[in-house]
């Protein structure tokens, strides 16, 4: 692996917690718990190999209208966590913060959140950006609200000044975006900041995603050829390996 290409910003959609349940005949919660126990792993691998962010696409603004003890279970498992999780941040140097619509969460959670975020915003070693209650569509118009409720006219807006009011302001987009559980969509899952970013999809449920699978995304990604829309460096190359031109391969 070349150390010099690990991708700077790596998001991840943690599909398939339920799913991965039911096929073991097990209440959903428990895929979720499961699953809360793979972030820390990936989390780990992650910070240890050089990765400056990692986007954990956690519970999606769509995902409140799931059943109300199914919501209460994650909400629950998030505080825990939180809490559980809070001193080892600080021992390994990894910043804290949430991207999302926080105005639908749960006060208990909300001021959990702040607090982790005040106590590890001078930790510089890995940001740990958790998406709840996030949207990208959401994000967006929230973007656009704060950019005329700061006066800015229609010259005004540039990507750059769009940028800065939105959630990730001060982030690097993603350069890899990870999808397990073998769906193949983004789900509303950072939309302005992906658009040029590499995808990796698996089969692989997300309680089930380890160390070596990220370590196959990543080693699949060196391999693509990244052109932002300018003409590759080696004449007739394609991006990506798999020689389709859209930097979209599937490791099923």
């Amino acid at each position: 692996m070349e150390k010099r290409t690990i991708p700077r910003h790596i998001g991840i959609i943690m599909d398939g917690n339920g799913r991965w349940a039911e096929m073991r005949g097990l209440p959903r919660f428990e895929g979720h718990k499961r699953g809360v126990q793979r972030v820390k792993e990936i989390t780990e691998a992650a910070s240890g190999i050089g990765v400056e962010v990692l986007s954990l696409y956690a519970f999606s603004i769509e995902n409140w209208m799931r059943p109300e003890d199914e919501v209460s279970v994650i909400m629950g498992l998030l505080e825990e966590s939180l809490k559980g999780e809070f001193l080892n941040f600080i021992k390994e140097g990894i910043r804290f913060r949430v991207i999302g619509n926080r105005d639908k969460l749960p006060g208990n959670i909300k001021s959990i959140i702040e607090g982790v975020e005040q106590a590890t915003d001078k930790n510089n070693r890995l940001v740990l950006q958790c998406a709840l209650s996030y949207g990208g569509r959401d994000e967006i118009i929230r973007a656009i609200r704060k950019a005329i409720n700061k006066g800015l006219t229609p010259e005004d807006i540039t990507e750059e000044r769009i940028s800065g009011f939105l959630d990730t302001a001060g982030m690097p987009d993603p350069d890899l975006i990870v999808r397990t559980s073998g769906e193949q969509r983004l789900s509303n899952f950072l939309l302005w900041q992906s658009a040029y970013s590499e995808f990796y999809f698996t089969n692989t449920l997300w309680p089930d995603f380890t160390k070596e699978e990220l370590l196959e995304a990543i080693h699949e990604y060196q391999m693509r050829d990244r052109r932002f829309g300018k003409v590759s460096n080696s004449s007739g190359s394609l991006a990506g390996s798999g020689g389709s031109g859209f930097g979209v391969r599937s490791a099923f």
